[in-house]
Parts: structure tokens; C-alpha cells; sequence
């Protein structure tokens, strides 16, 4: 029998759901179940593959409520929750579209040998795992699970716990396609099932913090299995003196305050040329003030409650540090409890600088710091000057002014003239830089290759009496 937990609402703080976790005996079994399920699903094909993944995708549209309701009472928020559901469905489609071009097999071709032929046969890892994070609770889950279905691997998924109520759904839909009964796996737990997961599969997926992703990895290196890390972030933008300044600041606004500041991808640390400061500031406060709380329902504001109650000592401890070391708050700049929920308006701070916790570590709330610059060498070195290298952006008059300073940013995805793009432009492969991560994309084409093992078949015709070997 599993162990329960209590699960928290965010809306009210109240512990209102129980969560029973797999533990190593349960998970191991689920592991032996889809292992011998892999084999049927690699078996039928890419095309049979993709069938199988549009069917989900049905199941998934015709569960559209339910999942929305599940995901609103997983993290309290209502517009981010139906972009969600939309992002997974979207991208269901295009990995259907997609996946079988990029499964196809090349054939044989010659080689730079004379006489030898080369034929690619890429064998999928069997048992894939994936630890999904509580801040984008389906994306996050299907983000990897769907390359490796389609690579032809089985998945284990362990999304959080602190946004569990989702998985039931996920199952129904799961259900609903014979296909995948064992291939696609949820097991809900905290963080003793996911190191269950680790020690059970042949390829781990993990999605969280620093700390926890630096577990994974080695308890991963331990059993020489392969892991992609996508840890956190303290994302720059630049604003240039030639910027469209409020373009800037509608764009870094919305990067920074989307879903509460809950991204990987949130714009966290603001540095703008010193002569259009002050005016920058200025646009960023007037808008900032105009974005609402979704309180007291989930319709009536942008900003949801800060959905695990670990974040808000941090959203706290961050903003206290900063304006103890002088820093001045603009608009926002407490977290307040509404209803028994915690939630944090878009807060503006200048004053600030590398010394403080807000301008060094991850603290994941709608609070956006603003220090100026003098010029471009020193914008490129604050922006680099962070333990983190996830992403960015940068803005300038024109496509080329930004480019050069973007070309010496140390980030794996950079927005040009906007903000957080890496989390809507799905096509293009970066990798996470310094401690965001590890591991090959999981974006582009190479999100579906990091789910290979590739062989090469070295063929000479048997026909072929021109051999090398000792005479």
C-alpha cells in the first residue's frame, strides 16, 4: 500500500486532496509492465506510432473540461491553464505531421570506402522516464513523453505532487487508446517515487529545480544511463537606448508575470541603457499596475496564487534581502493572502544590483528588477554574470543591433525584440547553458534523436572480391 500525502489548494491554502505515492515495489512493476509492452509498440511502426498519438489526441480534445477543471484546481489559475491544454493539443499535431519525415530511414548509401555500404538503424531506448514540474503541469509532462512514444520507447511519468489532480485525466485519456495500455505509465508520488523512476528506467527526463536536477544526474551517472536536465533559470533582458521602449516593456512585463512568474523561461533580471532608464521604468510601472489579480475567482485577473507553498518563503526572502541592501519598490513588492491563497502583484524594483538574492538566484514570482547599464560590454557582462544560461532577450532599433549583442550572450534560447519566445516557437534546438541544464534539445528535431541509441550496419557486398584482410 502506498504512502498518502495531503495536497494543497492554491486558492485557499487549505490541504483539500490526498495523494497516494508508488513506492520502489509499485513503480518497479509498473517498469516490468511496460517493458513488455515496448516491444508491441516499436513493432508497429512510425506509422502505427502516430495513428496511436492522434487518437490520444482525441481523447485528450474530448476530455478538454475536465482537464482545464483538473489543471485550474492544480495551480489555481484559469487563462495559462487553457493555453496549456491548446500548447499540448498544437503539439500533438505537429509531432504527427512531423514524426514520420523524421523517423524515415535513409536507406543504404555509399561510404567513403570504396566497396562499403552504410546503413543508419537507430534503436530506441525501451523504458524512457520523466519527471514533470508542478508550474505547467501537462506541458511539462508531454514535453517529453511524446518524442519518446514516437521514438518508439515506453514512458514512466512522475508528474509532481504538488499538482497531482491532473494524472486522473491523463489516464482516462491514456485509457481510451488500447494502444498504450503500458506503453504511456502515470505514477503519482513525491520525490521518493521519482528516485524509484530513475533506478527503474534506461533514459531519464527531469524537469525542476537546480538542486533535484543535480540529484538526478547523479544518481543517473551511478547507473550509466543517460538524463536531459531542464533546471532553472534567472532569465536577462537588454533594452538598448534604441529600443522601442514600450514595446520593451510590454514584452518583458508579459515574460516576467506570465503564470505568476512560474517559468523556467520568466524574465528575471532587467538591464536597460542608462539615459532611457528612467522612462523605461516609468512604461513598465504604468502597465505593471494595470495587470490584475485572478481573485477573487480564477476569470477575474491575470495573475493566479503562487501554486507551491515552498515558493512563497522565497518570493519573500528575495524581495526583503533586496530592499534591506536599498533596493526601491516601484508597484507591488509583498506577497498578500486572499482568501487563504498567496499572490504576489507584478512588482517593479530599481536600486538593485548583484549583491542581492533577487538578482542571484531563481525566485520564480512576477517580480521584474531593473538596473541600468552605461554600455553595450557591460549590459553583455551582467547578463552573463549568473550561474544560470537558459535563456534571454534582447532589444534594439533594428534586427542586427540586437543580434550583436545576443551573439555573446551565454543562453540557449534568445529572444530578439521579444520575450520568451523559447516557450511558444517550439522548432528551433538550443541547449541549456552552465547550471540550467543538460543534456540535447528538447526542442526541434533533436528532441525526437535524444530517444536513440544509433547503429551503423558497415556492408560489403558479399559479391565484392576486392578484400583487405590478411592475404
Amino acid at each position: 500500500m502506498g504512502r498518502p500525502i495531503g495536497v494543497r489548494d492554491p486558492r485557499t491554502g487549505a490541504t483539500d486532496h490526498t495523494l497516494v505515492c508508488a513506492d520502489a515495489a509499485e513503480v518497479g512493476a509498473a517498469a516490468e509492465r511496460a517493458r513488455a509492452a515496448q516491444p508491441g509498440w516499436l513493432a508497429l511502426g512510425a506509422t502505427g506510432r502516430v495513428a496511436a498519438l492522434r487518437s490520444f489526441r482525441d481523447a485528450l480534445a474530448s476530455r478538454d473540461e475536465a482537464m482545464l477543471d483538473a489543471l485550474v484546481r492544480d495551480t489555481g489559475r484559469l487563462p495559462v491553464s487553457r493555453l496549456e491544454v491548446d500548447s499540448v493539443l498544437a503539439s500533438l499535431d505537429r509531432w504527427c505531421v512531423r514524426a514520420p519525415e523524421l523517423l524515415a530511414s535513409d536507406g543504404t548509401v555509399p561510404t567513403s570506402m570504396p566497396g562499403i555500404a552504410l546503413r543508419q538503424e537507430p534503436l530506441p531506448y525501451p523504458l524512457v522516464g520523466a519527471i514533470s514540474p508542478w508550474n505547467f503541469p501537462l506541458l511539462l509532462a508531454m514535453i517529453d513523453a511524446v518524442p519518446a512514444l514516437l521514438a518508439g520507447s515506453a514512458v514512466l511519468l512522475k508528474p509532481s505532487e504538488i499538482t497531482p489532480r491532473f494524472a486522473e485525466v491523463l489516464r482516462e485519456c491514456v485509457a481510451a487508446v488500447p494502444e498504450l495500455d503500458g506503453v504511456l505509465t502515470v505514477v503519482d508520488g513525491d520525490g521518493a517515487t521519482g528516485a524509484a523512476v530513475v533506478d527503474v528506467v534506461d533514459l531519464i527526463c527531469f524537469t525542476g529545480s537546480v538542486r533535484t536536477g543535480r540529484a538526478v544526474g547523479a544518481a543517473a551517472a551511478a547507473r550509466f544511463i543517460p538524463a536531459f536536465l531542464e533546471l532553472g533559470g534567472k532569465d536577462p533582458a537588454i533594452v538598448c537606448a534604441d529600443a522601442d521602449l514600450d514595446r520593451a516593456a510590454r514584452a518583458i512585463l508579459f515574460g516576467g508575470t506570465v503564470n505568476t512568474g512560474h517559468s523556467c523561461m520568466s524574465i528575471e533580471r532587467v538591464y536597460v541603457a542608462e539615459p532611457v532608464a528612467d522612462r523605461f521604468v516609468d512604461l513598465l510601472v504604468a502597465r505593471a499596475r494595470k495587470v490584475g489579480l485572478a481573485y477573487p475567482g480564477p476569470a477575474d485577473g491575470e495573475l493566479g496564487p503562487v501554486i507551491s507553498a515552498a515558493q512563497i518563503g522565497i518570493i519573500e526572502d528575495h524581495l526583503a534581502d533586496a530592499v534591506a541592501r536599498g533596493a526601491t519598490v516601484h508597484c507591488g513588492g509583498e506577497v498578500r493572502v486572499l482568501g487563504g491563497g498567496a499572490y504576489v502583484e507584478p512588482t517593479v524594483l530599481t536600486g538593485v544590483d548583484h549583491g542581492m538574492r533577487i538578482m542571484r538566484e531563481e525566485t520564480f514570482g512576477p517580480i521584474l528588477p531593473v538596473m541600468p547599464f552605461a554600455d553595450a560590454d557591460e549590459a553583455v557582462a551582467l547578463a552573463n554574470d549568473s550561474e544560470y544560461g537558459l535563456s534571454a532577450a534582447v532589444f534594439a532599433s533594428t534586427t542586427e543591433a540586437a543580434m550583436e549583442i545576443g551573439l555573446r550572450l551565454e543562453a540557449g534560447g534568445i529572444s530578439v525584440n521579444d520575450a520568451s519566445l523559447t516557450g511558444f516557437v517550439m522548432d528551433g534546438e538550443k541547449n541549456a547553458f552552465k547550471s540550467s541544464g543538460l543534456g540535447g534539445s528538447r526542442m526541434g528535431p533533436a528532441s525526437l534523436r535524444r530517444f536513440y541509441r544509433q547503429r551503423s550496419f558497415l556492408i560489403r557486398d558479399p559479391r565484392d572480391t576486392a578484400l583487405w584482410w590478411f592475404a
